[in-house]
């Protein structure tokens, strides 16, 4: 394991041939009178453009044969997805800027026509190199291994005979067929529908159009055995597997839906909605019964994006364009089966695990296991803080935690604030059963949680009709921390448990995302949080918390402040250093700052997942800075922000990114970890296989494009998602000897 505090070795590089993310010119010298102009547009990367060279980069963990076959399935089908996200959202409220006249022009300069023009001509590029590499690669390797995704036209007369059998009994009773004259009007199609638009005679050669919705109960790759993609009825499991695209199996069965009709043309297309709704909070009388008209609004959004095949006709073209009221130029023309994400159904439902990453068991510290010989987490957290770093550690003590809250008489309450915690929630029937057993519950649900709305409005009503004290958010600002309070009788007094994290409490994505959490009963951060949850359910204007930084109340300040504490060190001659690992780095006034720290000398690693508007290695600018992305297995998705202060080291957790949305408008909780050798574990160990990994890793350069690092002469192979798993090993081993000890 190198030592992080040791310079720096370069990585060699091989470019990808990826667009710049840019349309400005880099200024890669510093100006004549060496002093560069912080507001100069060309300092600063576009987030649009950049979030666009995110998605490229997932798209190469599909592309790197290194990864188990069904999980590069899985990066192409996360590409489209994030693809289909990033046009409802993201374009679709730069559409609504240009609608409104509004000109909110980024530190970048592009305006939000100059942003749509180069989005086009990206996402165009990025989409049709997946479907490209989907059909020229991925499917014949499939087949290679028995998994056969076949074009209906390719199937012999056996299983056409199958197929039509699975028609009739499963797919032709669900259809709908749509009618477009003057007695029926368009349809409308709702956002990422696949649809046929079919075009037919009638028996005296009068042409018309119709619409067939491909629906959404039917798998999207039909299986054409009843075993492909699961077990025989004798519990065995095949090894081949056939599957074809349904869109196809009904363009060649339409003749049941249009009886007496001459089938003309057959065109699949699948459009997107612009997701990106205002909400008008102050104006709302009810934020529950607003939200739920909002999600209701959702399907009706503008359409921003509509995919079609090339052999699309000029005429259904004009036709889809005029009725659905889009722009011409929001017509993606892509050869091949559209709409990636339904791709996951594939990842899911075949079981051939020699063609996955290889299944683990999440580790859990002895003292906090349920089953352990008289178990008490209370008294576990009472001895000592916990740190847990998901999914390597287990997020059962955090389910277990509220479940045993749930039931111990001492408990009078708990305070939580959920964000996002998917359905059939543990976390949420722990609460409930609180509730059962009359404890104090008070739940901050964030109803504006983007695309888990209509989860959260449900979890937020049964939770209300419990009894719970259920708040939904405060007007004007989204609550993305996390946080739950524990409040305990314990003889004469009380004490508070506290459970902070990075990462959602949803029991599902902890197995997916790596993120952190810590259990802690400090008295100086359980006062912090009894404050917070004052802020959240009451009215309170506290400004002085004593260790938790706070958004919108003191979390900017302060990171500012220590950031700038790095850049006087550095100027008295004792070395400046600063990590910070983080999902998105955009607020311009940050990244000025970070400018101002390397241009003091102070060494700046930032670790990076998606999108970064800094400019690294800008010479007399941001030569001190290196930006890291890094994608694998687990999606990285904690914060950690790391302050060398001369020696004295400070590290602090959350959920906050480096963006205006979080600092600004954004309840948000970032948590000191003062012991030292948790510091220490963080430093020396997580952060710096983060530094040094040179298989997952993407460097970025000053033109906004990424590299991949590769091993340089001599030095051994890192991955830090593998290295943190092999950990896991030497952990139980450790934990058997001291198991108080090790983190």
């Amino acid at each position: 394991m190198p030592d992080a505090g040791a310079p720096e070795h370069t990585p060699s590089h091989s470019g990808n041939g990826t667009v710049s993310p840019t349309r400005k010119t880099v200024t890669l010298a510093p100006p004549p009178d060496g002093a560069f102009d912080f507001n100069d547009p060309s300092l600063y990367v576009n987030r649009e453009l950049s979030l666009l060279a995110f998605q490229r980069r997932v798209f190469e963990e599909a592309q790197d044969p290194r990864n188990p076959l069904l999980e590069r399935i899985k990066f192409l089908s996360i590409v489209g997805s994030n693809l289909d996200e990033f046009f409802m959202v993201r374009v679709g409220g730069l559409k609504k800027q240009m609608a409104a006249g509004i000109i909110d022009v980024p530190p970048d300069g592009m305006t939000p026509a100059e942003q749509l023009a180069a989005i086009r001509k990206v996402a165009q590029t990025l989409m049709q190199e997946c479907y490209t590499y989907l059909q020229d690669v991925l499917i014949p390797e499939l087949a290679t291994y028995g998994i056969h995704v076949l074009h209906y036209a390719d199937l012999n007369d056996d299983q056409k005979t199958l197929v039509k059998k699975r028609f009739d009994e499963v797919v032709f009773p669900v259809l709908t067929p749509l009618a477009f004259d003057p007695g029926h009007p368009f349809p409308h199609i709702s956002n990422l529908s696949l649809s046929l638009a079919v075009l037919i005679r009638d028996e005296h050669g009068h042409e018309h159009f119709a619409r067939v919705k491909v629906p959404n109960s039917i798998p999207r790759l039909l299986p054409i055995k009843r075993s492909s993609g699961g077990v025989r009825k004798d519990g065995t499991v095949p090894y081949h597997h056939y599957f074809v695209w349904v869109e196809q199996v009904i363009a060649a069965n339409l003749e049941a839906l249009f009886p007496g009709m001459e089938i003309l043309e057959t065109h699949p297309f699948r459009i997107t909605r612009n997701a990106d709704l205002m909400i008008q909070e102050l104006e709302a009388d009810d934020l529950l019964e607003t939200m739920e008209e909002n999600v209701r609004q959702r399907r009706f959004g503008s359409v921003v994006r509509a995919k079609i095949n090339p052999a699309m006709p000029h005429g259904i073209r004009e036709i889809l364009i005029d009725n659905l009221g889009m722009d011409r130029k929001d017509l993606y023309v892509l050869d091949g089966p559209l709409g990636l994400s339904s791709l996951m159904t594939l990842y899911g439902n075949i079981e051939r695990y020699e063609l996955r990453d290889v299944p683990f068991v999440p580790f859990t510290p002895p003292p906090l296991k349920k089953d352990a010989r008289d178990s008490d987490i209370f008294a576990a957290i009472r001895q000592k803080n916990f740190l847990m770093h998901h999914p390597y550690d287990s997020f059962s003590p955090v389910v277990d935690f509220l479940e045993k809250a749930a039931v111990d008489p001492d408990v009078l309450a708990i305070k939580q604030t959920l964000y996002r915690v998917g359905r059939n929630s543990p976390v949420v029937q722990a609460l409930l059963k609180a509730r059962e057993n009359d404890k104090q519950v008070a739940v901050l649900v964030e109803l504006k949680a983007r695309f888990d709305e209509e989860s959260n409005i449900g979890w937020a009503k049964m939770l209300e009709q419990e009894g719970v004290h259920v708040i939904y958010g405060l007007l004007g600002l989204k609550t993305h921390s996390k946080i739950a309070l524990v409040i305990r009788k314990e003889g004469d007094h009380i004490r508070r448990y506290i459970h902070l994290a990075t990462g959602n409490y949803n029991a599902v994505t902890a197995h997916l995302y790596e993120d952190l959490g810590f259990f802690t009963t400090d008295e100086a951060i359980g006062a912090d949080a009894t404050d917070l949850f004052n802020f959240l359910t009451g009215y309170s204007d506290k400004r002085d918390y004593r260790k938790l930084l706070v958004a919108p109340i003191n979390l900017r300040a302060r990171m500012e402040a220590l950031t700038r504490r790095e850049i006087e060190h550095q100027r008295a001659g004792r070395p400046g250093w600063l990590i910070f690992k983080t999902n998105a780095l955009v607020d311009p006034a940050m990244i000025k700052l970070l400018y101002e720290a390397s241009q003091a000398g102070v060494k700046v690693n930032l670790i990076v997942r998606g999108i970064c508007c800094l400019r690294p290695g800008i010479a007399g600018l941001s030569e001190n800075i290196t930006v890291t992305s890094i994608l694998g297995r687990f999606l990285e998705h904690s914060r950690i922000y790391y302050f060398h202060n001369g020696g004295d080291e400070e590290i602090y957790l959350g959920s906050a990114d480096l963006m205006p949305r979080n600092l600004n408008r954004r309840v948000e909780i970032i948590f000191p970890v003062e012991d030292e050798r948790a510091v220490r574990h963080l430093r020396n160990k997580v952060l710096a296989t983060y530094l040094a990994d040179n298989m997952k890793a993407r460097r970025m350069k000053p033109d906004g494009t990424y590299v991949r690092v590769r091993p340089g002469p001599g030095e051994e192979p890192v991955s830090v998602q593998e290295w943190l798993l092999t950990q896991r090993i030497r952990r139980v081993e450790e934990e058997k000897k001291h198991p108080w000890e090790v983190f």
